[in-house]
């Protein structure tokens, strides 16, 4: 019977934990205080160019809420590099289009966090469409912020 228990303690535990780790560390208010020198959010849509976990539809309905619709689209003139983008004329990056509300945006950022670890600009895709990138803080602002 001790067994049977254990067994019923991590079938019903683990998905609780993972859920509880997921909620503390993309969504939670306690986890990300962002600068206070971060512009606004413009009210509206806007779209998203996503070149890493954020293709994934699972990991976008965890953050934002929703899976949504993605389309397929080229960001031209870089290259992926681990977790960030680096300029490199003639390469390109292969990624998605996302279209979010402000307040998906905002939790995007919070997933992101933004003015810590990432910063969000506005880049040129192949298509001629602009989309919202997410780049990495270069390493001098990554140390500045840990202090």
């Amino acid at each position: 019977m001790t067994r049977l228990r254990l067994l019923l303690l991590t079938l019903l535990g683990l998905p609780l934990a993972v859920a509880g780790w997921l909620w503390l560390t993309l969504l939670s208010p306690f986890t990300y205080d962002p600068p206070d020198d971060l512009p606004a959010i413009a009210e509206g849509r806007h779209e998203v160019f996503v070149y890493g976990t954020l293709r994934a539809g699972l990991v976008r309905w965890v953050v934002i809420g929703r899976m949504g619709e993605s389309e397929p689209a080229v960001l031209e003139g870089f290259r992926r590099e681990g977790l960030d983008l680096s300029e490199a004329p003639g390469e390109r990056v292969e990624g998605e289009v996302i279209e979010v509300s402000a307040t998906e945006l905002a939790r995007l950022d919070r997933y992101e966090r933004l003015g810590l670890r990432y910063e969000r600009v506005v880049l040129p895709l192949a298509d001629g469409r602009e989309a919202w990138v997410y780049r990495r803080l270069p390493e001098e602002t990554l140390s500045e912020a840990r202090l």
